[in-house]
């Protein structure tokens, strides 16, 4: 863990070098691509060690894939391939060398690059093989057009700014930042109609990066104070679980889960912050004309810590997994989507089997809160006093039923999560059951314009903002140009 602080830190650092002395404006796209990954791949072998050579054989023999298999089926052979390599390196990690613990190791940036393995071979597809009118909005504007080289697919896989806790981000975002042209901006009027600006000066993102540092700094000082004195664990404790009334325990369970996400805010925010200060992550302006720097941020944390449902938390965490779930999985899959995407999920995350107990609670949990929302929502929306009273409410039920629904997230194995859901009696589990007999469901159709609630994240909100606002242009066929990009991501958002 504190060569995985001190390698982000030099990351940090590097990637102010990186944009000062390597700017697109002075540098060739190739020497940009190279030092991005040589210096990422010194990181990965500082940090990991010889384990590093596991992201350059995935990446290595996925991109033989697809070059040999060609563009009609090679996102299905890099798909297994990449998870089945990942899902390997994790039973081998856990059950051979250290189950349970906790702590960094080479298959989390693994767990990135098979992301950004199989989010390529899917655009790469779409781009080469699939016809435009076939494609949905967001999977035109994502389709990659033309190969990668070689260099090009190890530097967007193994760039020194994302090897070690990423975010996810689209192929063809990253190229637009390494040939420099992520600055150019896409603004919408008011009345909807289109008003393309482009600027000519790189906006600066050093007051990004140290609001960041920021949050890095006190997500860090919280964790190692109130972290160490709120253990998870404890919540299973006998003598605690004998004397300890109901709401005492429901008060610790909310405090130490609360407790335990400054670590995920900490490694989120700086990784935010580093492929910030290297000029990546421009997203455009607001409305007020200020800029963001949030295209590729995984988290939001007022909106987590202040969240009044099951769906608004999950929409606002680890946002760049859920998008790549949606656009690999939920929009493909041609029979249950929903249940497809939770084995997904549940596979990439490793094979601890708290993972799984935690996405089966979750999947009657975010079923019963939107049978209730969609149900009763409506009865206490009508006065600000009366809304106030349910927002308060529905506050406290989300935040210690996601609580509840994560304990084996953290726990990991089998018998101490039973050993806390029994001590529970299985409340929620048993609520959810009732709400969903009580209330009816109302159905969605894949594809309708409100999508299910029980995705993470895939709410359509978040998806036209990213059509509307994101910052990136294709760069990989000169038959599109800058002027199409712009009207097919506008044209987007219409539909």
């Amino acid at each position: 863990q504190v060569n995985f602080v001190v390698c982000q830190l030099f990351a940090l650092l590097a990637a102010i070098w990186f944009r000062t002395y390597l700017h697109s404006s002075k540098t060739s796209p190739f020497i940009r691509h190279v030092v991005a990954t040589l210096l990422g791949l010194y990181l990965a072998l500082f940090c990991f060690g010889w384990y590093a050579l596991h992201f350059v054989i995935q990446s290595g023999i996925s991109y033989y894939i697809m070059i040999i298999i060609g563009v009609e089926n090679m996102h299905k052979y890099c798909f297994v391939f990449a998870l089945g390599y990942l899902t390997v390196c994790q039973i081998t990690r856990v059950y051979i060398f250290d189950y349970g613990q906790y702590s960094a190791d080479f298959s989390g940036p693994m767990m990135i690059i098979t992301q950004k393995i199989t989010s390529l071979a899917f655009e790469i597809r779409d781009g080469m093989f699939r016809k435009n009118e076939d494609l949905t909005p967001s999977q035109r504007c994502l389709a990659v057009r033309r190969m990668p080289s070689l260099l090009e697919y190890l530097s967007y896989n193994c760039n020194f700014m994302g090897i070690l806790a990423g975010p996810l981000c689209s192929y063809k975002d990253y190229i637009t930042f390494i040939e420099g042209r992520s600055y150019q901006l896409q603004q919408s009027e008011a009345n909807g109609k289109e008003d393309t600006k482009y600027e000519q000066t790189d906006p600066s993102p050093n007051i990004a990066v140290a609001q960041k540092l920021l949050i890095c700094g006190l997500s860090l000082l919280f964790h190692m104070t109130i972290t160490k004195t709120l253990p998870v664990e404890y919540n299973i404790d006998d003598n605690f679980r004998a004397t300890a009334s109901w709401p005492a325990r429901f008060f610790y369970l909310y405090m130490s889960l609360m407790a335990a996400r400054p670590k995920y805010y900490f490694a989120w925010t700086l990784a935010d912050a580093i492929n910030n200060a290297a000029g990546f992550g421009f997203r455009g302006y607001d409305k007020n004309g200020v800029t963001r720097w949030d295209l590729i941020s995984n988290l939001r944390i007022q909106q987590i810590e202040f969240s009044t449902s099951f769906k608004m938390f999950l929409d606002n965490w680890n946002i760049q997994t859920a998008l790549w779930l949606k656009r690999v999985c939920y929009e493909r899959a041609t029979f249950s989507p929903t249940i497809q995407t939770f084995i997904l999920s549940a596979i990439w995350h490793g094979v601890y089997p708290g993972y799984y107990l935690t996405f089966l609670t979750g999947v009657l949990m975010t079923l019963a809160a939107r049978a209730i929302r969609n149900n009763i929502r409506q009865y206490f929306v009508g006065s600000p006093a009366v809304k106030l009273c349910y927002d308060i409410i529905t506050w406290m039920t989300t935040q210690v039923a996601i609580s509840y629904t994560v304990v084996p997230f953290v726990l990991l194995s089998v018998k101490p999560s039973f050993t806390f859901y029994s001590s529970c009696y299985f409340c929620l589990h048993i609520a959810s059951i009732l709400v969903l007999l009580v209330f009816p469901l109302k159905r969605t159709q894949k594809g309708s314009k409100k999508l299910e609630s029980i995705q993470p994240v895939w709410s359509k909100k978040l998806e036209e903002e990213n059509l509307l606002q994101k910052n990136s242009y294709s760069t990989t066929n000169n038959s599109f140009g800058q002027k199409q990009e712009i009207t097919c991501r506008y044209q987007a958002l219409k539909q």
